[in-house]
């Protein structure tokens, strides 16, 4: 997730308890491909000795450019290529990017090719039903399917319903059906409302022939859903330590904001007595050294 899963991040949840595959923030690959752009787009593209295996998540619409990166993932460590067919956010859109490639197919599958044949990482595709229909995805995921990707991963909603709907999860008989007509061999993984391990193996046993289910926002809820451990507050204060002690580990080489780091707050700063009082304490902070002043550390 954007701005969510950087290297700092990961190393927390890792410590909390990891799924089985992480995926990066996107990369946008025309980043990657320009002079300019590269540094920052390396510093994204970081791993951490925790982090393996890691798919590195790339976005973008120059075919061109898919290459160029693709043919760097390869010797950066990473275990495989996300290519993110699914974005909502308008600006990634305007650009052409995520979600908008749902309505340019044909691009989208030039870009795929151009990914797969500059590389031997295994890629995948993340993608949603469709625009503005659920119905899409009868047209669009056999056009990604054709093309036979190592695993595809369906957020269970169309760009239009952002998160606001609940994930259409009626769909998945049918979506295992295309995915077993057109290419058996890809990985099909479920995206959308899931919140913990417990709910993922829940869906599992009522769809056994779905292979993965991805966490993206039930981390906000608890960063130990990849476990089936309910925190402590001790545990979340410890979290939340660990976090600040990352940030100052790698802001000496990266520049990170500060009201960035503050977007995690609320992830270890809930569902104990005292909480709100804490965060809205937290909240107020410019500085690491704040923040310890205030939790005592």
């Amino acid at each position: 997730m954007e701005g969510v899963t950087d290297i700092m991040f990961r190393q927390v949840v890792a410590h909390a308890g990891r799924p089985d595959l992480f995926f990066t923030e996107f990369t946008n690959v025309s980043s990657y491909a320009s002079e300019k752009g590269r540094e920052n787009a390396l510093e994204r593209l970081e791993i951490a000795p925790t982090d393996s295996p890691i798919i590195a998540q790339i976005w973008g619409k120059n075919p061109e450019h898919f290459s160029k990166t693709c043919t760097a993932l390869e010797k950066l460590g990473f275990s495989g290529v996300d290519l993110n067919f699914g974005c909502p956010d308008k600006h990634v859109n305007k650009a052409g990017g995520g979600a908008a490639m749902i309505k340019t197919p044909e691009l989208a599958v030039e870009c795929f090719r151009n990914a797969t044949k500059s590389t031997d990482l295994p890629v995948s595709v993340k993608t949603r039903l469709g625009w503005s229909q659920p119905e899409e995805y009868q047209e669009w995921l056999p056009i990604l399917l054709a093309e036979h990707p190592a695993a595809l991963t369906i957020h269970l909603r169309t760009k239009k319903e952002m998160s606001k709907v609940p994930a259409h999860y009626e769909l998945i008989p049918e979506i295992i059906k295309l995915r077993n007509e057109i290419s058996p061999e890809t990985k099909l993984i479920i995206n959308g409302d899931i919140k913990d391990r417990a709910h993922a193996l829940e869906l599992h046993a009522k769809y056994p022939e779905v292979d993965g289910f991805m966490i993206g926002r039930g981390v906000f809820a608890n960063p130990y859903c990849f476990t089936n451990h309910t925190p402590t507050r001790d545990e979340l204060m410890e979290l939340l330590k660990m976090h600040l002690d990352l940030y100052e580990k790698y802001t000496a080489d990266h520049y990170v904001s500060y009201e960035t780091l503050k977007h995690f707050f609320k992830i270890y700063i809930n569902n104990f007595p005292g909480a709100k009082e804490l965060r809205t304490k937290l909240m107020e902070t410019h500085s690491v050294k704040e923040a310890r002043d205030i939790i005592g550390v």
